[in-house]
């Protein structure tokens, strides 16, 4: 599924490059908030050569010495090229209020301003965010109608995340564009500032080295530091994604897998759930995908943690009362969706036949973390829903939605009967351009060879879908139904449509095509029943369906979820759990080093 990734690949040349130019680039820049004590690289790129007796930085009229402790380190010819910068590792700003940072190399000058903010007393013990990754507002509404029902315009019931008090609409740009990718989006909840595409827990700058950009603390970081708090990172993608790597990782590049295992190590989460155990082996084994020999799951034995390889052994590991360390690692890759394993038993199911389910990883996560008496923050990502969509898999996607409502639930279940004392969020971190349009209809006089537009039922003539009743998961036991939802993407490329679910795995919409970096319709599905080569209105480059950047929707619950109401930015979110846990009351930042 990292071939779907191609369209934010391309645009990585551009993140790399860095933003338009000005007199200085300033990191971080400006409109940023910043929690106080919290830490982070402090950079200005000068766009030439410039002469270190002739520079002034100054912090609200002050050298900038004063405000941070220590002057910035001058480099005459960043990356061996004719242009300045200077940077301050660690950096941190122990009062709020409003700052203004003014950098000049004796010539040319640029100001930026920065929202410095203080919170609170703590209010939740315990915070979980639940990320549904690329989950559109399609996508809840189709799982609310599958998993509950709906007759003569009503519901049978709500989802776990949509009951919930409090909600608001969330923008998700990034610093170098309007259509986010998961890094830098999942990131933005993670640490509160804006990124580039690509870009995890790090302003993208200028310079080659996809390690080496200012850095800025995540949240993980924040919780162990202030507050002695455990941390959880729960995925059914591979752990070395974007979005779970966002809560510990520090590069501009998401695809450098192996580093980011290594960050995971560095950042020593408590509880690791997920799949991407190929970049955990070493590179002599067989179905490893590291380029050395290193062995992290043994570093990870060594280190104290407790190994699950299979959804039995996770659950026998996290009921035992001494486990506080847990890395659960089920699949050499993404691990397989809830259409596969508990239905169809395709994609990787019979390669992979004990791989848990996302409430299964949820449910242990929440047994080991709840041991530490300081509390925890846990992210938990349904990742498979972005996936899926960008391969035009709608009923995997809609099938993977009600599985994280499922685990919503269990999590609101857990929190209700220790009183309430948890933070619970739902989100996206982006959106698709998905729309519920309609139904399409089998049973048309036109099925299954005429017009597929002619099978598209809209407005009265859609009526109601006839999947079966849900099973007590909420799941339908056949997503054949003679007239199913008809959820289409506004963003796609050339492709065999069916308007029917892929019965036989996964979808594949393109293959590589002749010209280079160019993808064509799969021919896989060319003699399918009905089948019709639907042109894409993408460029050729682009294999999937993209992101799109709408708004996306936030609902909370729990201490602190008053802060969640009309429109937001997404970095907002990243406050709302900063304040609820009182990361700001009165702490003095120190001089440790980010990891």
């Amino acid at each position: 599924m990292r071939r779907a990734l191609a369209a934010a690949a391309t645009l990585a040349a551009v993140a790399v490059a860095g933003p338009p130019c000005h007199a200085q680039t300033v990191y971080p820049i400006d409109r940023a908030d910043i929690l106080v004590g919290s830490r982070f690289d402090f950079k200005v790129e000068f766009p030439g050569l410039a002469d270190p007796a002739k520079i002034t930085v100054t912090v609200n009229g002050e050298d900038h010495q004063k405000a941070f402790g220590r002057a910035a380190v001058f480099i005459e010819r960043e990356d061996g090229k004719d242009q300045s910068a200077m940077i301050l590792r660690d950096a941190a700003l122990a009062q709020p209020g409003n700052y203004r940072v003014r950098v000049s190399d004796g010539t040319q000058s640029r100001e930026v301003g920065w929202t410095v903010y203080a919170t609170g007393a703590r209010k939740a013990k315990n915070v979980i965010l639940f990320i549904g990754d690329g989950m559109a507002p399609a996508h809840r509404t189709a799982a609310r109608i599958l998993s509950k029902g709906i007759a003569e315009g009503k519901a049978r019931g709500k989802l776990a995340m949509d009951d919930m008090p409090h909600m608001a609409v969330v923008a998700t740009a990034g610093s170098d564009s309007i259509i986010t990718d998961s890094a830098n989006s999942a990131s933005a909840y993670a640490t509160g500032h804006k990124s580039a595409v690509n870009a995890l827990g790090v302003y993208a700058d200028r310079t080659s080295d996809p390690f080496d950009d200012p850095r800025v603390e995540n949240i993980t970081s924040l919780v162990q530091r202030r507050s002695g708090m455990a941390v959880g990172v729960v995925t059914n993608t591979e752990i070395e994604d974007a979005t779970p790597a966002a809560m510990v990782a520090h590069t501009r590049r998401r695809a450098e897998y192996d580093r980011i295992v290594d960050h995971l190590f560095n950042a020593n989460p408590d509880v690791i759930l997920g799949g991407g155990r190929a970049n955990f082996l070493p590179r002599s084994v067989d179905g490893s995908k590291r380029k050395d020999e290193a062995d992290f799951v043994a570093r990870f034995r060594d280190a104290g943690y407790s190994y699950a390889a299979t959804a039995g052994e996770l659950k026998s590991l996290a009921s035992a009362a001494g486990t506080r360390k847990l890395l659960g690692l089920f699949h050499l890759g993404n691990m397989d969706g809830v259409l596969d394993r508990k239905f169809l038993k395709g994609g990787t199911v019979r390669r992979f036949p004990e791989q848990p389910d996302l409430t299964e990883e949820v449910s242990a996560a929440l047994s080991v973390l709840s041991r530490n008496e300081a509390g925890f923050f846990l992210m938990v990502e349904s990742g498979l829903i972005d996936k899926y969509t960008h391969s035009l898999d709608m009923e995997r996607a809609v099938y993977d939605t009600i599985m994280l409502d499922n685990a919503v639930k269990l999590a609101r279940d857990w929190a209700s009967a220790r009183g309430d004392d948890t933070l619970i969020l739902v989100v996206a971190d982006h959106n698709h351009p998905v729309g519920l349009v309609g139904t399409i209809n089998d049973d048309m006089t036109t099925a299954p060879n005429g017009s597929l537009r002619e099978r598209v039922g809209t407005y009265a003539q859609a009526g109601f879908p006839t999947y079966s009743a849900p099973d007590a998961e909420g799941y339908p036991a056949r997503v054949d139904a003679t007239r199913r939802l008809g959820l289409f993407s506004a963003g796609f490329p050339d492709h065999y449509e069916t308007f029917r679910p892929k019965l036989d795995g996964p979808n594949e919409p393109t293959v590589v095509g002749d010209k280079p970096e160019t993808f064509i319709a799969n021919e896989r599905y060319k003699s399918s029943p009905g089948a019709q080569l639907r042109p894409g209105n993408l460029p050729a480059a682009i294999n999937s369906d993209v992101h799109s950047g709408e708004d996306v929707i936030l609902t909370a619950t729990g201490p602190g979820s008053d802060r969640v109401h009309g429109q937001m930015d997404n970095t907002e979110v990243f406050r709302v759990i900063a304040e609820a846990l009182g990361l700001g009351d009165g702490v003095k930042p120190d001089r440790a080093s980010l990891p």
